[in-house]
């Protein structure tokens, strides 16, 4: 096991501190979301939008999965190799997004990238999801099956970035799937 540096607390700190910043000054969140301006020399919203939320429960939902997620992979991949596929599976699925949705925000495209590569690197690893013990396999089918649904429009409206989930946990598996084969 690699040594962690406790990046997926950190992290999670960040993403409080900036949804505090969010409730607490006027203008904050318009300056650092992800929208079209990020395609006219304002660039930094394709990473800062990632540590924004709309409400309390986005953040919470995402800060439950960044640690139960990421002090795993975390402590098998070590600190630098989890902080690269957070940034950039959440920036990825930010250029993915940018072409869908009007304006975007939350970590969930990066935490789907920890989820993936996860997925690649411990598929039997027994989590507990929807109700049921599982592996991490079939729970990640199962989100990401959620996820297809609801971009088709299964579910009715819905103001969730499910195209910016599955461009995330498809970077994750790939990036997983690369720390795999060189470790072979």
């Amino acid at each position: 096991m690699a040594k962690s540096k406790l990046f997926f607390i950190w992290l999670s700190v960040f993403c409080i501190i900036a949804f505090l910043l969010q409730i607490i000054i006027p203008g904050f969140t318009d300056f650092f979301v992800l929208d079209d301006r990020a395609n006219n020399d304002e660039i930094w919203r394709f990473v800062t939008s990632i540590f924004l939320h709309g409400d309390i429960a986005h953040l919470f939902y995402n800060l439950f999965a960044l640690v139960f997620f990421g002090i795993i992979l975390e402590k098998k991949i070590g600190s630098n190799r989890f902080l690269l596929i957070f940034l950039v599976s959440g920036i990825l699925a930010n250029v993915f997004a940018i072409n869908f949705y009007d304006s975007s925000l939350g970590a969930s495209g990066a935490i789907y990238g920890i989820i993936g590569a996860l997925t690649t690197i411990l598929p039997f690893m027994l989590i507990f999801a929807f109700g049921l013990p599982m592996p991490l396999i079939l729970a990640s089918i199962l989100w990401v099956s959620g996820d297809v649904l609801r971009t088709l429009g299964a579910f009715g409206p819905t103001n969730v970035g499910t195209l910016a989930h599955l461009a995330g946990i498809a970077v994750g598996l790939f990036m997983g799937w690369s720390y795999r084969k060189k470790k072979q």
